[in-house]
């Protein structure tokens, strides 16, 4: 027997691969025979991690497996390569943002090919080259044409370190979620795409995500945030400040308005007046303050009078104007009636400042003092203080209000989303210039020419503007309408618009015309089970599903969802923690590799626990991994270096077909770690036969081929070894017979009053009426039955049968 070498084994089987193009796309796929099996792409920042390693494992597994179905596969990967840390290494280590993604792309292939993914790089996508983002401007230009992008001089999320603009679904906790840095607000002229246009069509198509994670759909419902209400318009001055609010019914309990610090209402309200300076710098201090404390519940209420006052509508009172620390701009129109009796914020916040708190809505059976009220009454009841609308149930009154608003022309019927447009414009190098031309006389032009490239040799310094701002060969351009002088725009965009369509491309990566062969994505897309993070929920894959609706609405695709099943794997834990390198709690990829092999490190990152959970890295589970794999390698060679008996056992047999069923029905459902349990067992069995006849010669050779979807290398070589010629991965997917599937014959136990009296054998799928009869019938149940009175009898199909009499 040859000692199991994989170090050697997977560098053979590497070079094999490679020539063969396992991967590689086939020509004539139709729409009925493909599979598009899709990782997320990789991010070319540093070496692959343990996470990565577990995620593309499972994408591989079912790559694989659908080949062996029969499936005309794509499985593609490509680079998702501008981006931050780019332009972060090239200031830390004085490097060239493209030398270093080269370098990182070049090390991420080399450990993709170690752990047995054969991708085709003749095919990759590369984001950063401008045979792809060239399409992404042209995306962009197409956006701009259909009126979805827009610029506009906003406060947006400023990272001080990372020195740029971050979209809101990049800001945790009022945190940058790539460095941490706390964010500020700042002023800017941004680019937007108009997400908020396709609120409504983006919730919608969530019902039809049945093959999506739930929790990833609540996450995306609860981001868009769509809520029903009203806005009122209340005047202040010679203007009208606008109120979104869902509680119409208590617009007679409005005692004061409340502004965001941002509202766009609030300079010209204290413009001149005494109290512009502290109201101004109130603001600012807010501005800068973190969301989530601003938005929690429990955080203390701040804010400051304004010196101005508004008309209630519906009292006609002159109510004062404040603004307050938990009203943002991105809810609603970024104004509140207050309404101290009815909601607990205004509750407190009225408290504090000693403001005006009305009762307008009293419980049904029950009365309650504005004065002796410990926290705000939110629940429904009978209108007290409201005018016309006395005495009428609060839940009835709040669709008369709507009517009255209407009909006065002081509101009407809204939606309000807690979506906000995307701003997509990033003060950095290292990402797709954004093709649009400014000048004094015709304003924003589209650029004439595709690509817009990024000039080489650029001063990386992490300060100040965008480095593109500082190269005067690539800003000072003639305009392309009226031949003028004019500047490029030197934003470029958010590497997320990148990896928004790259899905699309891979069905023709080197179509020259157009991003895509439209006949290509006809017959490869939607891809119909994608692998990543659920970190991207309400990043990448909110913006890819926009994308696509664009696109349909475009008629350039026939789809308008991108990714008919998501899996979303739990990352890799190690002493109960992420794995980062601050932590010191890092097991490197290539590492693992070098000491274990390749098949046991993907073997122990699926096994070790649901793929749905986190799962703690654990060094005697890897080991017990690689045990399993010398067990299987010897077991094979006794089968070459011993005589096969030409017997066969029934029971064996069976196991065979119940293990095929049950890898399969595993695989379909993403429950790796069952499905290779039961291929354990199944080998456990061969050894406890204890002998080499046919049925443990087929069990082998089942193992390998039920086992090699998971380590691809070892069933490679050993389905050589057992006197294959071909490829393991190349045989068509192990059938079972379904009849094999069950035991003929079990056994039941019986039991009287819960203690075992016999054990009898049965048919399988015996009924339970004949069941009861026949553990009546047993002699050595009767004598614990006769004379007594049977109470219930109890029935597990297949399993028991418990008797139970009265003692008495």
């Amino acid at each position: 027997m040859r000692k199991y070498d994989f170090a050697g084994i997977e560098s053979k089987w590497q070079k094999i691969w490679s020539e063969k193009g396992f991967y590689r796309k086939p020509d004539n796929a139709n729409e009925s025979e493909k599979f598009y099996a899709l990782d997320m792409f990789a991010y070319t920042s540093g070496s692959m991690h343990m996470g990565h390693a577990r995620t593309y494992t499972m994408g591989d597994v079912v790559a694989r497996y659908k080949k062996r179905q029969g499936y005309k596969l794509l499985h593609p990967m490509g680079w998702d390569a501008f981006g931050l840390p780019a332009d972060m290494a090239a200031v830390k280590h004085n490097v060239d943002p493209a030398e270093w993604t080269e370098q990182n792309m070049a090390k991420w292939r080399g450990q993709f090919t170690r752990l047995g993914m054969p991708f085709d790089w003749s095919e990759e996508i590369v984001t950063c080259y401008p045979e792809y983002y060239r399409w992404t401007q042209w995306l962009f230009l197409k956006f701009f044409e259909r009126d979805l992008v827009y610029r506009k001089y906003a406060y947006g999320n400023w990272c001080p370190s990372c020195n740029t603009v971050l979209a809101n679904e990049q800001v945790i906790a009022g945190k940058c979620e790539r460095c941490d840095s706390t964010v500020e607000q700042k002023p800017l002229d941004q680019w937007f795409f108009k997400i908020t246009d396709y609120a409504d069509r983006l919730l919608e198509g969530l019902d039809r995500l049945e093959g999506w994670p739930e929790k990833v759909k609540i996450m995306q419902r609860n981001w868009i945030g769509k809520s029903e209400g009203t806005k009122l318009l209340f005047p202040v001055k010679d203007k009208t400040i606008e109120v979104f609010t869902t509680r119409p019914d208590t617009v007679y309990g409005a005692t004061y308005l409340i502004l965001s610090p941002e509202h766009p209402m609030l300079k010209e309200l204290v413009r001149g007046t005494e109290y512009e300076d502290k109201v101004i710098n109130f603001a600012q201090k807010m501005i800068q303050t973190d969301r989530i404390e601003r938005e929690s519940e429990e955080a203390e209420k701040e804010g400051i009078f304004t010196g101005t006052y508004a008309i209630n509508p519906f009292t006609g009172e002159d109510i004062p104007v404040w603004i307050a620390n938990y009203v943002l701009m991105d809810y609603g129109t970024g104004a509140i009636m207050a309404v101290p009796a009815h909601d607990q914020r205004d509750f407190e916040f009225a408290r504090k400042y000693d403001l005006p708190i009305r009762l307008v809505i009293q419980p049904q059976y029950s009365s309650l003092d504005e004065n002796l009220m410990k926290e705000a009454y939110a629940e429904e009841g009978v209108m007290t203080n409201s005018g016309q609308f006395n005495d009428l149930n609060s839940t009835d009154a709040l669709d008369a209000i709507i009517k009255y608003a209407e009909s006065k022309g002081i509101g009407e019927r809204a939606v309000s989303y807690r979506l906000r447009d995307w701003c997509v414009s990033r003060q950095r190098y290292w990402g797709t210039p954004i093709p649009i031309i400014h000048c004094e006389k015709c304003g924003m032009i589209p650029a004439s020419r595709l690509p817009v490239e990024l000039p080489p040799d650029v001063e990386i310094t992490g300060m100040g503007p965008s480095p593109l701002a500082l190269v005067d060969d690539f800003v000072n351009v003639d305009c392309p309408e009226c031949g003028g002088k004019a500047r490029r725009d030197t934003d470029t965009l958010d590497t997320f618009v990148c990896s928004s369509w790259y899905f699309l491309r891979f069905a023709s990566p080197k179509h020259t015309t157009s991003p895509f062969d439209e006949k290509a994505v006809k017959t490869w897309l939607p891809v119909d089970q994608y692998f990543g993070g659920v970190e991207h929920a309400i990043l990448h894959l909110l913006y890819a599903r926009f994308f696509t609706k664009v696109l349909y609405d475009m008629n350039m695709i026939d789809f308008d969802e991108p990714f008919a099943n998501l899996f979303t794997p739990g990352m890799v834990t190690k002493d109960g923690q992420k794995m980062s390198k601050s932590k010191g709690n890092v097991v490197e990829v290539d590492e693992a590799i070098k000491q274990y092999g390749a098949d046991t490190l993907r073997l122990f990152v699926l096994f070790a626990g649901p793929p749905e959970r986190d799962l703690e890295w654990d060094d005697g589970g890897i080991e017990g991994m690689n045990r399993f794999l010398k067990r299987l390698w010897r077991m094979a060679f006794d089968m070459v270096d011993n005589e096969v008996i030409q017997t066969d056992s029934d029971a064996l047999k069976r196991q065979i077909h119940r293990t095929i069923k049950k890898v399969t029905e595993d695989i379909d459902r993403i429950h790796y770690n069952t499905a290779i349990s039961s291929i354990i067992e199944l080998m456990n069995s061969v050894y406890t036969h204890d002998k080499i006849d046919n049925a443990a010669l087929e069990a082998v050779e089942t193992i390998i081929l039920l086992l090699s979807p998971f380590a691809p290398y070892i069933t490679e070589e050993l389905w050589q070894v057992i006197g294959h010629n071909d490829s393991v991965h190349e045989q068509p997917w192990s059938d079972y017979d379904p009849e094999m599937t069950t035991e003929k014959v079990i056994t039941v136990v019986i039991q009287v009053n819960g203690k075992v009296r016999d054990r009898i054998k049965v048919p399988a799928g015996t009924s339970e009426e004949e069941l009861k009869r026949l553990a009546q019938k047993s002699d050595r149940v009767r004598r614990w039955i006769d004379d007594k009175k049977i109470q219930r009898i109890i029935v597990i199909p297949d399993k028991l049968v418990n008797v139970v009499v009265d003692n008495q």
